[in-house]
C-alpha cells in the first residue's frame, strides 16, 4: 500500500496509524530511566517487604513481652480446613511473586541484553551451578543456623517457624515451590539485577554491595534484629561470590538449598527433637 503525503491515508483511503518513533537517549537520560526503573521495580517486589518487614518488626517490638516470645511464620495455611482451596491460594501467591522476576527479564530484553542469560542464570553451566551452589549452601547454612540460635538466645528475635502447613499431600511440593520462588525473587532481583543497574549508575561496588546488603536484610527484619543482621551478611558473601563468579545461577540454587532444608527439615522435626526452637 503507498502512502498519500498530504493527509496520511493510505491508497485505499483508509487512515493508518503513524509509526512509534524511539527517542535516543544520552547518558543522563539512559541514567534517569533506569533509577526510575529500578525504584519501580523494587517497589513492586523486595522493596516492598522491606517496608512491610519494618512495620512488622515496630509492631513486634512494641508488643508486650520479648521478642522471642514472639513467632514468625512464614509458610503458613490461607484457609485452614480447606486443603484444595488452600493449595490455590499458596499456588497463586507462588506464581504472582514471580511475576517481578519476568519483569526484570523483560527489562533486560529491551535494554539489548539476552534476558536473564547476561546475568549468568542460565543452562550452559548446569553441573558446576549446582556444586558451587551446594558448597555456598553448606557453608551458609550451618553458620546461619548458630547464629539464629544465639540470636534467639540473647532475646534478638522471633521464634522463626517455617512452615505450618496442614498435614497434606501436597506440603512438601509446596514448601519446595515457595523455596525455589523465594530463591529466583531474592537473587536475581536484588543479587544481579540491582548491581548490573547500580554499576550503569555509576555506584562504586562497595556502595552497591552494601545497598544490596541492607535491602536484603531489610526484608528480613520481620523476624528480629538477628534476622536483619544475618541476612546481611549473607548478602554480603552472595554479593562477593557472583562478583567473582559473574553468574547469579548458583547463587540461586545455593539459595533454594537453603530454604527446602529449613522448611522441610522443620516439617520434619518440629517437636521432635530439643534443640530445635518452636512457638
Amino acid at each position: 500500500m503507498g502512502w498519500s503525503q498530504r493527509d496520511g491515508r493510505t491508497e485505499s483511503g483508509v487512515r493508518a496509524e503513524p509509526e512509534p518513533v524511539f527517542v535516543e537517549l544520552g547518558e543522563d537520560g539512559r541514567r534517569s530511566l533506569f533509577r526510575t526503573e529500578t525504584l519501580l521495580v523494587l517497589a513492586l517486589s523486595l522493596g516492598a517487604s522491606g517496608v512491610s518487614a519494618l512495620i512488622s518488626f515496630i509492631g513486634s517490638l512494641t508488643k508486650p513481652g520479648g521478642l522471642k516470645d514472639q513467632a514468625a511464620t512464614l509458610n503458613g495455611s490461607y484457609a485452614p480446613g480447606r486443603p484444595w482451596l488452600d493449595l490455590a491460594w499458596q499456588l497463586f501467591g507462588i506464581a504472582s511473586a514471580l511475576v517481578p522476576v519476568l519483569l526484570v527479564a523483560h527489562l533486560l530484553t529491551r535494554e539489548g541484553a539476552p534476558g536473564l542469560r547476561v546475568l549468568g542464570f542460565d543452562r550452559s553451566r548446569p553441573w558446576w551451578d549446582l556444586g558451587r551452589g551446594a558448597l555456598v549452601a553448606a557453608g551458609i547454612g550451618s553458620a546461619g543456623l548458630a547464629f539464629y540460635l544465639g540470636a534467639l538466645a540473647t532475646g534478638f528475635n522471633l521464634t522463626v517457624v517455617p512452615e505450618a502447613l496442614p498435614d497434606v499431600w501436597w506440603k512438601f511440593p509446596v514448601l519446595i515451590l515457595s523455596a525455589l520462588q523465594n530463591a529466583l525473587v531474592e537473587e536475581i532481583i536484588v543479587l544481579a539485577y540491582l548491581l548490573r543497574r547500580l554499576d550503569q549508575l555509576g555506584w562504586s561496588p562497595l556502595a552497591a554491595l552494601a545497598a544490596s546488603s541492607v535491602l536484603r536484610g531489610s526484608y528480613h527484619l520481620y523476624q528480629g534484629i538477628g534476622g536483619f543482621v544475618g541476612n546481611m551478611v549473607m548478602g554480603v558473601v552472595f554479593v562477593l561470590a557472583y562478583r567473582r563468579w559473574g553468574r547469579v545461577a548458583p547463587l540461586v540454587v545455593a539459595h533454594a538449598l537453603l530454604d527446602i532444608v529449613a522448611f522441610g527439615g522443620y516439617a520434619l522435626l518440629a517437636g521432635k527433637v530439643g534443640w530445635l526452637p518452636t512457638p
